[in-house]
């Protein structure tokens, strides 16, 4: 007999949003201070923005 709530869930970007979220969580609770900007970008692996030039 088929069960209706036997079902399989694959969302890969929801997958890739718990992994990341896991990694500041576990980062964050053995940090003995607060992350800085920088290591949450590198743990998000986010690339560092170029410097804004101002121009007028």
């Amino acid at each position: 007999m088929h069960d209706q709530f036997d079902v399989t869930l694959e969302d890969d970007d929801l997958l890739g949003e718990v992994e990341l979220t896991t990694t500041l969580i576990i980062a964050a609770s053995e940090a003995e201070e607060h992350l800085t900007t920088e290591e949450i970008d590198r743990l998000l692996g986010v690339a560092p923005s170029p410097p804004a030039h101002d121009t007028l």
